[in-house]
């Protein structure tokens, strides 16, 4: 569980985010959308403590082991250009390594899970600099996954990945949430992809929940086009909701 309560963020006096309140349960997937700039990153960096906010986050009432609760992977990692995939998604480990700092099988074997169920085993080896962009978002997410923490916080988990790539990602989230209890929380500018896996989707524009509820209830013309403008058709089958990008009519 994690909370965000009455969550401000300000840049330069400027607020960009809040006041926003969320808590997401135990287990459940919730998906943040909304146009650029709306505040999601800003959100999630808020409860990783990369930026300062007033209002709290917290887990449920538990004290926050630092690196150890929290999962995060942001949407521009830095990849140091000749660490390998295996040393990158090993350093996931580092809250869990304790004084003496060395890893134990356990930590290893999470690696190994983690490479394996992100399709890299074949890349371990490989310096991070020749990796294609797909190929280095699956390493960033095989290192979240590794660390083992029991909230996963994703900023855009699908961006550089083709449609088949982005898909395995996120069923393999959705694995891990029904089987292990995982808590996500993943930032999304894929409306449809968002509608079929998150359990919830909040909707935020100039840094205000716009919008709270299911896919069927959020991603609707009504909601939608207040926040991204015209240009937007939805249309439900037996999947749920389908957000089409339309154009404009030409004269």
């Amino acid at each position: 569980m994690i909370s965000w309560r009455d969550v401000v963020v300000s840049f330069s006096g400027v607020t960009v985010v809040g006041p926003v309140s969320l808590t997401v349960g135990d287990g459940e997937w919730v998906g943040l959308i909304g146009p650029n700039g709306a505040g999601k990153s800003t959100l999630l960096k808020a409860a990783v403590g990369i930026v300062a906010h007033q209002g709290s986050v917290d887990l449920g009432g538990r004290e926050r082991r630092a690196g150890a609760d929290i999962a995060w992977m942001p949407q521009r990692p830095l990849l140091p250009d000749e660490m390998t995939v295996a040393n990158y998604v090993l350093l996931g480990r580092t809250p869990h390594l304790g004084y003496v700092g060395s890893e134990r099988s356990h930590d290893l074997e999470s690696v190994g899970r983690a490479i394996s169920r992100l399709d890299l085993i074949a890349l371990s080896d490989r310096p991070l600099s020749t990796l294609s962009g797909g190929e280095a978002q699956r390493a960033v997410l095989a290192r979240a996954l590794a660390q083992e923490a029991p909230v996963l916080l994703l900023d855009e988990p699908t961006s550089s990945l083709d449609i088949g790539h982005a898909l395995e990602v996120l069923e393999i989230l959705d694995e891990l949430r029904r089987h292990e209890g995982l808590t996500v929380i993943t930032a999304l500018h894929d409306l449809t992809l968002a509608g079929r896996f998150a359990d919830r989707l909040v909707l935020l524009d100039k840094g205000q929940v716009a919008a709270e509820g299911s896919a069927s209830e959020v991603l609707t013309e009504g909601t939608l086009i207040p926040s991204y403008g015209a240009g937007i058709r939805v249309v439900t089958n037996g999947d749920g909701p389908t957000v089409i990008p339309t154009r404009k009519q030409s004269d």
